[in-house]
C-alpha cells in the first residue's frame, strides 16, 4: 500500500482482516495530523465498525442529531433533517463528524505498528507479472504480489501507471478553522452539521474531537490559485472579509477562532480505467471528487472494504483479475458521486434570483440530505461485492 492516509490505512486493515498480508509505505516522517473535519456518513462508518474500530470512532467523533442547510444573510431555514439516530436505525451505522487527526490514529490504531513503514517516497516499481517490484527514495526495495496507489491527487503510483499530469485548479478556495466549544457557548448551537450556502460561497460547522471543538470551512469561488497546499495560513481577517455581509453567527465563529488555513481545490476528470496488472489505485488517486457530498474520505474506505472482498472472492486466481473485478465495482458509484459533488458546487454557490429560489423551493419540497433521501448512498455496502472474477 503506497500511502498513510485514511484510504490506504483502512486498505491495508480491510486487507488483514481478509486474511491478507499489508504493509504501508508512507513518505511523511509521521502520520499527519493536519487537516480539519470529516462528515462521515453510515456508508463509511459501517466499514469502520466492521473493522473493529467503532469503540475509537464514537469516542473520538460526534454523532450529530441534525443536518440543518440555510441561507447565508437572514439565515432562515432551507432544509433541515434528522441524522441521529435516524442513520443508525436505518443503516446500522451512525452518521459522525470527527477530526481528520482522531480518524487516522483510529484506524492506525488496528495496524501492527511494524507494518506502516514511514519516510519512505516512493520512486518507481516495475510489474513482472508475477510479482511487483518497487523501489524508495531511501534505498529500500520491496516485493510484492501487488501494489495499490493511495497516494493521493498527486499520486505517483497514477503518474507512472497513465502518466503525470497536473490536476485542474476547481475555481474554489476554502478557509477552515477550528473553535473551542466554550467561545460559542452563547450561540447554543446545536450538535448537528450546519450549512450556510450564498452567492458564490458556502459555509459549513459542526463539532468534532469529542465535541471539544467546532470545526468550520468557508468555500469561495476565485478565477485562479499558485498554491496546491492545503496548510497554507491566512489570517483570521482574511476569512473574514471573505464572508462579509454574511450571517452574525458565520462571523462570530470566524472571529473565535485563533488561526485560519486556507485550501485551494483540485480536481482530476474520472479515469476511465484503475488496473494495470497487479497494480492499482484506491481514494483520491483515482478518484478527487469535490467535497460538497461529504464522500471524499467515504469512498476511500468503501474502495478498501471492496479490495478486500474482490480478493478474497478471487481466492488463488491472478490477482489482476480480482483487481480488474474491484475497478469494474466501484467506477459506476464514485464516478456518480463525483458528477454530484460537481453540480452541488453550483447548486450552493447561485446568486440571488429566480434560480436561487426554485432551487429553495425544491429543497423544501423534496428535502434531499434527509438519512431516507440518501438510501442509495448510505446502506450501500462496499464489503459485499456483487459476484466473484470468472
Amino acid at each position: 500500500m503506497i500511502g498513510g492516509g485514511i484510504g490506504g490505512l483502512t486498505a491495508a486493515l480491510s486487507l488483514r482482516q481478509a486474511g491478507f498480508e499489508a504493509d504501508v509505505y508512507e513518505q511523511a516522517p509521521a502520520l499527519t495530523h493536519i487537516g480539519g473535519g470529516i462528515n462521515m456518513g453510515p456508508n463509511a462508518a459501517r466499514v469502520l465498525i466492521r473493522l473493529g474500530l467503532g469503540e475509537g470512532l464514537l469516542r473520538e467523533g460526534v454523532r450529530p442529531a441534525s443536518t440543518h442547510q440555510r441561507r447565508w444573510d437572514d439565515g432562515r431555514t432551507l432544509q433541515r433533517a434528522p441524522l441521529n439516530p435516524q442513520c443508525e436505525e436505518l443503516y446500522g451505522a451512525p452518521h459522525v463528524t470527527i477530526h481528520r487527526a482522531d480518524l487516522l490514529a483510529v484506524i492506525s490504531s488496528g495496524l501492527p505498528p511494524e507494518r506502516i513503514h514511514l519516510g519512505h517516497r516512493l520512486l518507481g516499481f516495475n510489474d513482472k507479472g508475477g510479482h511487483v517490484e518497487a523501489w524508495f527514495d531511501n534505498g529500500v526495495r520491496i516485493d510484492a504480489d501487488m501494489l495499490v496507489g493511495a497516494d493521493g491527487i498527486h499520486s505517483a503510483v497514477r503518474a507512472i501507471l497513465f502518466g503525470d499530469e497536473a490536476p485542474k485548479f476547481a475555481g474554489c478556495v476554502a478557509y477552515r478553522g477550528l473553535v473551542p466549544v466554550e467561545r460559542l457557548a452563547d450561540l447554543e448551537l446545536e450538535i448537528g452539521s450546519q450549512s450556510w450556502v450564498g452567492p458564490g460561497g458556502h459555509l459549513v460547522h459542526y463539532f468534532v474531537s469529542r465535541g471539544e471543538l467546532l470545526n468550520f470551512v468557508g468555500w469561495t469561488e476565485h478565477d485562479e490559485w499558485s498554491r496546491e497546499d492545503w496548510t497554507d495560513r491566512a489570517t483570521v481577517e482574511r476569512a473574514l472579509a471573505a464572508f462579509e455581509g454574511w450571517h452574525p453567527q458565520i462571523r462570530r465563529i470566524i472571529g473565535a477562532a485563533d488561526e485560519c488555513f486556507i485550501w485551494a481545490l483540485f480536481d482530476r476528470d474520472p479515469l476511465p480505467r484503475w488496473s494495470v496488472g497487479r497494480v492499482t489505485l484506491l481514494g483520491d488517486a483515482c478518484h478527487p471528487m469535490y467535497p460538497f457530498m461529504g464522500q471524499g474520505a467515504a469512498q476511500a474506505i468503501e474502495d478498501g472494504a471492496a479490495l478486500a472482498a474482490c480478493l478474497r472472492a478471487a481466492g488463488d486466481a491472478d490477482p489482476a483479475v480480482a483487481l480488474q473485478h474491484y475497478e469494474r465495482l466501484r467506477l459506476p458509484r464514485v464516478t456518480r458521486l463525483q458528477e454530484l459533488s460537481r453540480a452541488n458546487k453550483l447548486r450552493f454557490h447561485m446568486r440571488d434570483g429566480p434560480g436561487q429560489e426554485a432551487r429553495d423551493a425544491e429543497w423544501a419540497r423534496a428535502g434531499d440530505r434527509s438519512p431516507d433521501a440518501l438510501r442509495w448512498l448510505y446502506e450501500f455496502d462496499a464489503g459485499a461485492i456483487e459476484s466473484a472474477p470468472a
